[in-house]
């Protein structure tokens, strides 16, 4: 059987600034680096094959500080970013927050639906899975 555990990138400069990235790429806040150091920790008794995260510097980040000291690969992959707000990267979160309930299907302006980011996560997974399957027992 196969485990997958879902953490967030740790606070950016961006959240601490209330500002919705998206695919801007930004680095994590002081927060952000002390919250990377304890899911390090915290995932210690987990027992870790690989780290996926999205290729964006804050996702990379968290994995290099929390797992960067372990033998456990960190594999980078860019269909695993949060939305694409398009041209609202690095808007203000409440301009953002207002736009998603129209962007289920419509594209941000500039950038993709959530379902085309579904799309992204579900040949992601796919993806994993047949790695998964073709590995020895």
């Amino acid at each position: 059987m196969v485990k997958i555990f879902f953490e967030p990138h740790s606070t950016t400069t961006d959240n601490q600034a209330q500002l919705a990235s998206g695919w801007k790429d930004v680095d994590l806040s002081e927060l952000g680096l002390e919250q990377s150091k304890q899911l390090g920790e915290r995932s210690m008794d987990r027992d870790l094959e690989a780290i996926y995260c999205s290729d964006l510097r804050r996702a990379v980040h968290s994995a290099e500080i929390a797992f960067g000291t372990t033998n456990i690969p960190i594999i980078k992959d860019a269909r695993l970013r949060e939305c694409n707000y398009g041209d609202l990267n690095g808007a203000p979160s409440e301009i953002v927050d207002k736009e998603k309930p129209q962007r289920i299907a419509t594209p941000f302006q500039g950038g993709e639906s959530y379902e085309q980011t579904t799309q992204r996560m579900k040949e992601f997974l796919d993806d994993l899975k047949k790695i998964m399957t073709a590995r020895p027992s």
